[in-house]
């Protein structure tokens, strides 16, 4: 069993219950659906946290209480330990553990596209690839930056073995041992991107874009995805279509208003409104029209989580490549 894997399903094992944000719930309406939700503040969780913000799941009769987790491989674990009913969440995670063949969970949408929200990060005088050799290079394991940094080193045919120092840190610790000089160099995601890009002598040497299925199928090393688990969707199918309506309105309000809605996200993400602004105008925010052509019979997106789970095994980050399709259920759009 590989680390990823591993990672994954020992979290599953020993997890009790996930942190709540303790974000104010509008309008919990008697008799309304409960749904744990596993969010964070990356732009993948955007949707969720404006549907909730302004009512929009309250109209859909749904009590949607938020769970704060740092990596999707923790919230991955909530999903499998039956402590999170839906959630977003950096694909890679849930590739590992259909790899496995984890049957407690179903990808029911993609959010949104994003490629400049997360990124290599470097000092002044680090120009190229080449120049991080001997260097120490901070990510979190078994997440899209990790894959990102894995593969954009094995562009370069650089060994991440031999040729780096590539040095496994939480989310949350990426941004401070980067400033104590602890690595250098980091690869991270929004927030935490933000942060770090806006230090004194850093630059980004390259994002997503840089991702080899980037350029063939627009798809990040770790694309957003909507999952819900198969027990909770089995007994609440309409709670289920509800949240995906809620959703899909939030994505419609970031793009016509996304003024409005950088307001109301700098709570979640602590961001400078100009950053929170450049962050959502710089994403796509689908639609649930565009849902059909992504998602079924097979979509374009599962044909590059198909890709992507290939690339994944060379990589070494599963042991096997799963058949997406069968995890993937589309009838709740």
């Amino acid at each position: 069993m590989n680390e990823t894997r591993r990672r994954v399903m020992k979290q599953a094992a020993t997890l009790a219950a996930a942190g709540s944000m303790g974000f104010p719930i509008l309008s919990r309406a008697a008799g309304a659906t409960v749904i744990n939700y596993g969010g964070s503040a990356w732009l993948g969780h955007y949707s969720a946290y404006i549907a909730m913000k302004t009512g929009m799941m309250a109209k859909q009769n749904i009590d949607l209480r938020w769970q704060a987790f740092s990596t999707s491989s923790a919230r991955m674990a909530a999903v499998m330990a039956g402590n999170v009913d839906i959630a977003g969440t950096g694909v890679v995670s849930a590739l590992a553990l259909m790899a496995s063949g984890a049957r407690q969970f179903q990808l029911i949408a993609t959010p949104n596209n994003f490629g400049k929200a997360e990124g290599l990060l470097v000092r002044d005088g680090v120009n190229s690839i080449n120049d991080l050799k001997g260097k120490k290079i901070g990510v979190t394991y078994a997440s899209s930056s990790h894959v990102l940094l894995l593969d954009i080193l094995a562009q370069a045919k650089i060994d991440p073995d031999k040729d780096v120092a590539v040095i496994n840190l939480p989310a949350t610790e990426l941004l401070s041992a980067y400033r104590a000089n602890q690595v250098d160099a980091a690869v991270a995601w929004t927030p935490t991107f933000n942060r770090i890009r806006a230090l004194p002598g850093t630059k980004v040497l390259l994002d997503d874009s840089a991702f080899s299925l980037y350029k063939s199928y627009k798809m990040s090393p770790g694309p957003d995805v909507l999952l819900t688990r198969t027990a909770f969707a089995k007994d609440n199918r309409d709670a289920v279509k509800g949240f995906l309506i809620a959703i899909f309105e939030a994505n419609a309000f970031m793009t016509k208003k996304p003024e409005e809605a950088a307001k109301m996200l700098m709570e979640l993400t602590s961001l400078t409104y100009e950053e929170q602004l450049s962050t959502i105008k710089q994403t796509e925010w689908f639609s649930q029209a565009d849902q059909r052509a992504l998602m079924d019979n097979p979509g374009d997106f599962v044909v590059g989580l198909q890709k992507l789970s290939e690339m994944l095994l060379k990589l070494k980050q599963i042991d096997s490549v799963p058949q997406v399709r069968q995890w993937v259920n589309a009838t709740y759009l």
